[in-house]
């Protein structure tokens, strides 16, 4: 059920989201693959306790960033599915229709992003500490 203070978009406005939510979240899969390697490298020269905690500590972060991009994936890729769906059950004048934006996938994402910023940042920070 839609509110009269929800926005409201046109179609090809939420599929341009989705088409860049869905390659940021591909890249940032691809840079923690990147990041797990140079962690790999960190460990091989240096495998005290202390780095090898950290290390840990930073490879949990990125397997719960993988698990998370799954997760907005997944979600992304159902709601393209059901408005696919809309556009197939009610074809007449979609381009000029108004759908409710997805304001909850926007602040998903906005949060995705600067979760995964920080944690980036952090990374840096520790690799520029430990070269």
């Amino acid at each position: 059920m839609t509110t009269a203070t929800e926005k409201r978009v046109h179609l090809s406005d939420l599929h341009n989201d989705h088409k860049l939510w869905l390659n940021t979240l591909a890249f940032c899969k691809e840079e923690i693959t990147i990041l797990e390697h140079r962690m790999e490298e960190i460990a091989k020269q240096n495998s005290t306790g202390e780095v090898m905690a950290e290390l840990e500590h930073f490879q949990n972060q990125y397997i719960r960033q993988r698990e998370v991009i799954d997760e907005l994936r997944h979600e992304l890729k159902q709601h393209e599915n059901a408005l696919e769906k809309e556009v197939r059950d009610h074809p007449i004048a979609v381009d000029h229709r108004l759908f409710v934006d997805h304001t909850g996938h926007r602040e998903e994402m906005a949060t995705f992003e600067k979760l995964y910023r920080e944690l980036k940042e952090e990374f840096m920070r520790w690799l520029a500490k430990r070269m």
